[in-house]
């Protein structure tokens, strides 16, 4: 379909799928950015630093309003307004030069799904070739694409006028498979609004749609990632002693675990070589920067500077990991780390988890979102529950997700275990965040099997097998409450929390099993 068929009056000049170079020129000699000494491309992306989920609105129409679970994050909006914005978008960029990029969403040619992008701006079309999997020259020839994304953040809403909440219209239609991205400038929501549409697309084809990151080991065992921004997933998971899948978004069938991404973006605030190597080399000639603060002169990127967000990112192609796996896929899953960013610091490092656990802290989702990961966040975090670890991108019940991952770690064996990167001694302001080092030792060895006879101990408020050792950590920061100065404080806080749990699963109570309530917290 041409852009004119698709609704684009007399577009300008139109670039289809130009070189990343060629980007890169053309986006630092419109002003779209700047050039880092490390060669990464540095956009600022203006007021929206974060998703804006309040202006994230899903067609309601067709077979497919059927299926959808309405509320929350899933906003209806009728076909005829839907309409009244695509249509509004199409004539904002006609006359415009325009970027076009053809990508996979998919690395399982069985479930693959084709994505053009539509932009104005450069490096959102770099920013969308670097995230999704690219196609070979011959299989860009004849591209007809399955699903249509069209970027225009120059287009401000009016919502006297249009029907938005805001200048920043973000729209899903999963009937007609299009999105429409609107008044923002940020470029996590045309990855995110991607992620969503594939976590409807994928279960309808047999493949679990998941928020998580993964990775492989020497033999082929398979580690999956589960948690929002900012607990660690892309950190975790770009491991030198393991092959990288991906770092965000996967789907589970019968063939195995693959990526829906052919990129990674991670947060970069406070990044350092010595701590993660791994990122801090990605970012160099192709990659995106976000909002991360640059030098006017030497050009040189200061990750700890926070004047503009917590929340500052950086793009790139997985290939720019060392060891990634170039398939995009592997095996089944033999181990799965939930990660929770607990700003109470109450919860363990690390907890072992019964199939009955893992349904239940699977469909709790307990983290704490950080600053700048949304608008309207303030500096300190809060306590979140979200479901399946991304409810704000699972368009179907959650109970369909659920379903699906206990089949599979009831079929394949998996173990399972609840990580917390979060604080310790203490809540946030009080207590320190958990050492990334120690993080690091336990989540390795938990994937080698080296916590599977460990004897481990029932704690007394959360319900979970807490490992009494682990090789290369101290023992005593295993136990969360050795680690308060006050016990009795601690345990005023943890009884908090595990009453926040257990308000929060009275929605899924009566439709899971008994023991999967039972698996949560129970001294409250």
């Amino acid at each position: 379909m041409s852009l004119e068929q698709l609704g684009i009056r007399d577009p300008g000049h139109v670039y289809r799928n130009p070189a990343q170079a060629r980007l890169v020129e053309i986006a630092v000699a419109r002003g779209e950015g700047v050039l880092a000494q490390s060669g990464a491309l540095v956009t600022d992306t203006g007021e929206r630093t974060g998703r804006s989920p309040q202006d994230r609105f899903m067609y309601r129409g067709g077979r497919s309003a059927q299926r959808i679970r309405w509320g929350g994050p899933n906003q209806p909006i009728d076909p005829e307004d839907y309409e009244h914005v695509w249509r509004k978008a199409l004539d904002h960029l006609g006359g415009k030069d325009l970027f076009v990029i053809d990508g996979y969403v998919g690395a399982d040619p069985d479930y693959r799904i084709k994505v053009r992008v539509v932009t104005e701006y450069a490096w959102h079309a770099l920013f969308a070739q670097q995230l999704f999997r690219r196609p070979d020259r011959s299989e860009l020839e004849g591209f007809e694409p399955d699903f249509h994304v069209i970027g225009a953040p120059t287009l401000r809403m009016d919502p006297a006028r249009d029907p938005s909440r805001s200048e920043v219209f973000v729209g899903l239609d999963l009937e007609n498979n299009r999105v429409v991205v609107c008044g923002t400038a940020y470029a996590g929501e045309i990855k995110k609004a991607i992620f969503t549409s594939g976590n409807y697309i994928f279960p309808n084809k047999g493949a679990l749609g998941m928020h998580c990151s993964a990775n492989v080991g020497p033999d082929g065992d398979v580690a999956l990632f589960f948690g929002l921004s900012g607990t660690g997933k892309t950190t975790l998971s770009a491991d030198p002693e393991r092959r990288l899948i991906g770092d965000d978004e996967h789907g589970w069938s019968d063939n195995g675990v693959f990526n829906f991404e052919g990129g990674c973006y991670a947060k970069c605030i406070h990044l350092s070589a010595e701590s993660e190597p791994q990122i801090w080399n990605a970012i160099r000639f192709g990659a995106v920067c976000e909002n991360v603060a640059v030098d006017p002169e030497t050009r040189e990127v200061d990750y700890d500077d926070a004047s503009k967000t917590e929340n500052t990112r950086a793009a790139y192609p997985i290939e720019f990991i060392d060891g990634y796996v170039p398939e995009g896929r592997a095996g089944h899953a033999r181990t799965i780390v939930f990660l929770t960013a607990d700003a109470f610091g109450v919860l363990p490092p690390i907890s072992k988890l019964t199939p009955e656990g893992a349904a239940y802290h699977f469909l709790s989702g307990f983290t704490s979102k950080l600053a700048g990961t949304e608008a309207g966040l303030g500096d300190e975090p809060q306590a979140t529950f979200s479901t399946c670890f991304g409810a704000p991108f699972l368009p179907l019940d959650p109970a369909i997700y659920a379903e699906m991952l206990g089949e599979r770690i009831a079929r394949h064996g998996t173990r399972v275990f609840l990580v917390n990167t979060g604080w310790t001694g203490g809540p946030f302001g009080v207590g320190r965040r958990m050492d990334l080092e120690h993080t690091r030792t336990i989540v390795r060895a938990a994937l080698a099997g080296a916590l599977d006879e460990v004897d481990t101990r029932r704690h007394p408020v959360f319900n979970l097998d807490v490992p009494l050792s682990c090789p290369g950590v101290p023992d005593d920061i295993l136990d969360p409450q050795s680690t308060w100065d006050d016990r009795d404080a601690y345990e005023v806080k943890a009884k908090e929390l595990a009453r926040m749990f257990s308000d929060n699963f009275e929605r899924f109570e009566g439709s899971v099993p008994p023991e999967v309530t039972k698996a949560g917290p129970q001294a409250v």
